[in-house]
């Protein structure tokens, strides 16, 4: 039989390989449409009764494209709609959700030391928090949708400060930093699901039907799409976090987490501008930058993690008390505590790789599955053999967790 450790590693990378994917098509295509937009040449009358043209070049051919300001007079043939690769991307980021932290609560989503919790209580607070998300932003889309934008945005802003605070007082650094991004890659995912599509559906309906369209569908959907065009680099900060504890174990990551929000709006404000044709405001790379430089000296700041898991019951009580744990325990401490420590001794490493510590046998124990897959079943830790782990210590590595899981 397949070890069913190594089945859920590969599905577990199958899945994130698909999230990836996704992404990439989703957050490129949000790019081009926004640029698109913005670079649309307005002050010509065209035939068509366009709202405005722009010719590029790519590929080795010319493309000319017309932006209809609320819809043609009549219904194209062939309309393309751009919208699986919101739902794709959110379907597979919710599985790797589900996969990781909620299967792997004990390990990845609780931290004692912050919220003592049950798996089944961790699962139901990430899942309300991911609905409560999408409920709080539409209806303050809906309060300020003839407002100044810059107001939702700040209202938005905070909201998702509030977040980050409320996600590190509840889950470990690590899980509250994706589930940061998750909340807000939810929000992106509903203005598509929701809205845009719904919206662009009522137009495409009353054209087939010879009803003018009602402007203000077009307008609540490009409201929307320019939120989700500022939210996407934060999400992309958030989600690649987990592998940097530098930010997620900071005793400030809710700080960290939020600054990031700004650089996000600092960056794309420097290339939205460049595509509106309104020049290239070069302070925002010193924004930017300083944004950046506060966040790094944020993350030096002393760095919490919770002290030996609770042994005596729970998850860890198996693994305690399995053959063989001493034996193992010894081996980590020789070959991994170098650098899987408070403090590493070796050389070059002055944080824990990926804030794993094993220098205590709590530690040890809440680490069982990573230790068994790194260092027992695949020789991917130490990386080349640093610490010359013998392969009589990779076998008791996977003998003891045979013992533990009944495996």
């Amino acid at each position: 039989m397949y070890d069913l450790a190594a089945m859920g590693a590969w599905l577990e990378f199958a899945v994130r390989w698909v999230h990836v994917i996704t992404a990439i098509a989703w957050i490129g295509s949000s790019f081009y449409f926004i640029a698109l937009d913005l670079g649309l040449h307005r002050d010509r009358n065209l035939a068509s009764g366009a709202d405005g043209e722009e010719w590029q070049v790519h590929g080795g051919g010319f493309y000319h494209i017309q932006k209809y300001l609320v819809a043609p007079d009549h219904m194209p043939g062939g309309l393309i709609w751009h919208k699986w690769q919101s739902y794709s991307t959110w379907l597979s980021g919710f599985a790797l959700l589900f996969l990781v932290y909620y299967l792997g609560a004990e390990f990845y989503l609780i931290d004692p030391a912050v919220m003592a919790l049950a798996q089944w209580q961790a699962v139901l607070i990430s899942l309300a928090s991911l609905g409560f998300g999408w409920v709080v932003y539409n209806q303050l889309c809906k309060w300020f949708v003839d407002a100044d934008q810059t107001v939702l945005m700040v209202a938005l802003f905070a909201v998702l400060v509030a977040m980050a605070y409320f996600y590190t007082s509840v889950f470990s650094g690590r899980a509250a930093l994706l589930h940061l991004g998750a909340f807000t890659a939810t929000i992106m995912s509903g203005n598509v699901f929701f809205i845009i599509i719904p919206n662009q559906k009522i137009v495409v309906d009353d054209l087939m039907n010879g009803r003018t369209p009602d402007a203000k569908y077009g307008k609540i959907a490009k409201q929307r799409s320019t939120h989700n065009n500022y939210l996407t680099l934060p999400v992309i900060f958030l989600m690649l976090s987990n592998h940097y504890p530098l930010a997620f174990a900071s005793q400030y990551n809710w700080l960290i987490a939020s600054l990031v929000f700004l650089m996000g709006v600092t960056i794309r404000h420097y290339f939205n501008s460049m595509h509106a044709r309104k020049g290239e405001p070069t302070w925002t790379w010193a924004a930017t930058a300083i944004l950046f430089l506060i966040i790094m000296w944020l993350s030096t700041a002393p760095m919490f993690r919770g002290d030996d898991a609770d042994m005596a019951s729970g998850p860890g009580q198996r693994f305690a008390q399995a053959e063989g744990f001493d034996h193992v325990q010894d081996i980590v401490m020789g070959r991994c505590s170098m650098c899987h420590a408070a403090e590493p001794f070796w050389d070059g490493i002055l944080w824990a790789p990926k804030g794993v510590r094993l220098d205590t046998p709590g530690q040890i124990v809440a680490n069982a599955s990573a230790i068994y897959l790194q260092a027992g079943l695949t020789h991917a830790m130490p990386p080349a053999n640093v610490s010359y782990i013998e392969e009589d210590e990779r076998a008791a590595i996977r003998a003891w967790y045979a013992a533990a899981t009944g495996g």
